[in-house]
C-alpha cells in the first residue's frame, strides 16, 4: 500500500500573504506560490489538504478597539499589554476586565507569547479573512483533479483568547470547546504517513502548531515534514519560533518543497 500524505496549510490567508493585507507576512507571496505549485506538480501524492483559517471578531483581545489608555484613547497596533500594566491602569480592557486580566496572568504563566495587540485581521466575512487566491485556486484544482475535497480547520472565533496554534487556544476559554484540545483533528492526522507542515506565520501560528503536536501528540512528531521555504516570520518577531524547531529537530524530516 502506497504512503498516505497530508498538506497542512496554516493560515494562508490575504491579510497574512497579500501586501496589501492587514497584517502582511514579508516573504508570503513568494511561499503561497512554492506551495501553488508542489499541489499543482505533485498533487496526486497528497491524500488530503487541510487548511487553517484565523477568524476573528473586531471586538478581540487582541485589537485595538478592545483597549484603551486612561484618556479614553483606543491602543495602538504593536503594543505590548502585560497584566501588571492592567492592575496599574495603563491599559483598560473595554470588555470582561476580570476574564482579560486572568488570560493575561495565565498567558504570562506560560513563558511562550508576550500579549501584543495586532491591527485588525481576518475580520469574520471579509477579504482578509479568505484564503489567498493563489493558494484557493491550487487547492480547488486538486480537488477536481483528485476528486477529493479540502477540509478547512477555523480558529480564532473567540474573542478572548489568541488561537495562534490550530489545535488549542492560547488559553482556552471555560465553556468554549472551540477554544479547547481539538484532539479529533489530530486524531484523523494520526492515521497519515506523513504531515507536510507549510503555511504563515512561521514565528507564530507554524511554531505554535508544531509546539502542540510535540506536547498533545508527540508520535505525530516523525511523521512531520517542515517545508522550511513556504513560511515566513512575522517582522520583529523571527526569534520566537526557534526554540521550537531546535526542540522537535532531532526527530523531524525537513525538507524544501518536494515530496519524495
Amino acid at each position: 500500500m502506497s504512503e498516505t500524505t497530508a498538506l497542512l496549510i496554516i493560515d494562508a490567508q490575504y491579510d497574512f500573504c497579500h501586501p496589501n493585507g492587514a497584517l502582511y507576512v514579508p516573504g508570503a507571496e513568494q511561499d503561497v506560490q512554492r506551495i501553488a505549485a508542489l499541489i499543482g506538480e505533485q498533487g496526486e501524492q497528497i491524500t488530503e489538504i487541510f487548511v487553517s483559517l484565523d477568524q476573528h471578531r473586531v471586538m478581540d483581545i487582541a485589537h485595538p478597539l478592545f483597549w484603551e489608555d486612561p484618556n479614553g484613547t483606543t491602543v495602538a497596533p504593536f503594543t505590548r499589554i502585560t497584566a501588571q500594566a492592567v492592575r496599574e491602569g495603563r491599559w483598560i480592557p473595554r470588555r470582561q476586565p476580570e476574564a482579560v486580566l486572568q488570560y493575561l496572568d495565565t498567558l504570562e504563566q506560560q513563558g511562550s507569547f508576550q500579549h501584543f495587540i495586532w491591527p485588525e485581521h481576518c475580520l469574520i466575512g471579509t477579504p482578509g479573512a479568505a484564503l489567498d487566491a493563489t493558494i484557493a485556486e491550487a487547492i480547488v484544482s486538486w480537488s477536481h483533479r483528485t476528486g477529493r475535497d479540502y477540509t478547512a480547520v477555523v480558529k480564532g472565533l473567540n474573542p478572548l483568547s489568541e488561537h495562534f496554534g490550530i489545535f488549542r487556544a492560547q488559553v482556552p476559554v471555560a465553556g468554549d470547546e472551540g477554544t479547547s484540545l481539538n484532539q479529533p483533528l489530530l486524531d484523523r492526522l494520526s492515521s497519515f504517513d506523513r504531515l507536510l507542515v507549510c503555511g504563515e506565520a512561521r514565528s507564530h501560528c507554524v511554531a505554535t502548531s508544531i509546539q502542540q503536536i510535540i506536547d498533545y501528540a508527540p508520535e505525530l512528531v516523525k511523521k512531520l515534514v517542515i517545508l522550511t521555504d513556504c513560511m515566513s516570520d512575522v517582522t520583529h518577531f523571527e526569534h520566537l519560533a526557534q526554540p521550537i524547531f531546535d526542540r522537535a529537530v532531532g526527530a523531524l524530516q525537513t525538507t524544501t518543497k518536494s515530496i519524495r
